[in-house]
């Protein structure tokens, strides 16, 4: 058999149909708008929403669009990290040889997975912004910091005007995120054979050695592609935090529609933004599972 990696793009007629369909579809449709709807493409005003030049700084700077779309990325990257966390206790808390334990881990899951996420952004959103920021006053102790050290926080996360919000957002992200992901190290562990309990309890390892030194390193050749694909899950799921004015790619969209009126070339080109991230996630995903197929310790199996 030839291995996936290995196989050569090959298009076939049924390919050549569907190709030609869907171009004929989006030729119809774009006439349809053309002719019927009258509307007035401009295509000319989206790069500087991409890129434009500042004469303040002397030298091109980000436009809304790309502010939106480093926002997005910056937003995916802590949440994923926070939900790794949340999705790695909850999940050994499911397995766990504890009823507590494993109460409290599907208690977690189910109640996270069954809730709308709109529901838990409005509902971190507002008990976080609301009651907890201005107890600890951390938009204040913000403010304070040195111009350098607000420029890295701005760099790595958000201003600090707009840091209740950002991170409302990521706690909202990551504990919704984190449930899915404490299905899958759940699912990772489950999938170890039995065997591998019982010679290690053999060798005298306690419970939680067994866990480190012997299940979690075979398990997680099996949870990580999965939790590429959760990552590409997390960029699109973040869209949603739009609703409380999180200025990320969605919401820079939506901001740029209302006043421009230029309506499906901003949505196209979000559309476009979102597929190149994406697109490109999910190339390095399977470039990462590839060569974990490869490695001497999956192919010995």
């Amino acid at each position: 058999m030839v291995p996936a990696e290995n196989k050569r793009w090959r298009i076939t007629p049924l390919d050549a149909i569907v190709l030609v369909a869907l171009t004929a579809a989006g030729a119809y449709i774009a006439y349809g708008i053309e002719t019927k709807v009258h509307y007035r493409w401009n295509w000319s005003a989206i790069p500087q929403y991409l890129v434009r030049y500042d004469t303040s700084v002397g030298g091109w700077v980000p436009g809304l669009l790309a502010q939106g779309l480093l926002n997005t990325i910056r937003l995916s990257v802590w949440t994923t990290f926070i939900a790794t966390v949340i999705g790695t206790l909850a999940g050994l808390w499911r397995v766990s040889p504890s009823l507590f334990q494993r109460m409290v881990g599907t208690s977690f899951v189910g109640l996270v997975r069954n809730t709308p996420p709109l529901v838990l952004v409005f509902l971190f959103y507002y008990f976080l912004s609301d009651q907890i920021m201005p107890l600890l006053n951390l938009d204040e102790l913000l403010l304070r910091l040195s111009a350098p050290v607000q420029a890295v926080v701005g760099f790595i996360a958000a201003p600090p005007m707009r840091f209740s919000g950002f991170l409302s957002a990521v706690i909202t992200l990551s504990v919704y995120e984190g449930a899915y992901i404490a299905e899958i190290v759940r699912a990772g562990i489950g999938s170890i054979h039995f065997g591998q309990w019982e010679a290690s309890a053999a060798l005298g390892l306690s419970r939680p050695q067994q866990m480190r030194y012997v299940i979690l390193p075979q398990a997680a050749q099996r949870i990580l592609p999965p939790m590429a694909g959760q990552f590409i899950s997390t960029i699109k799921d973040s869209a949603i935090v739009s609703v409380i004015s999180v200025q990320e790619l969605t919401f820079q969209g939506m901001e740029l529609m209302a006043a421009t009126y230029l309506t499906f070339e901003i949505w196209i080109t979000v559309t476009a933004l979102y597929f190149v991230l994406t697109f490109g996630c999910s190339r390095a995903a399977a470039r990462i599972e590839a060569a974990i197929r490869r490695s001497p310790a999956w192919v010995g199996r």
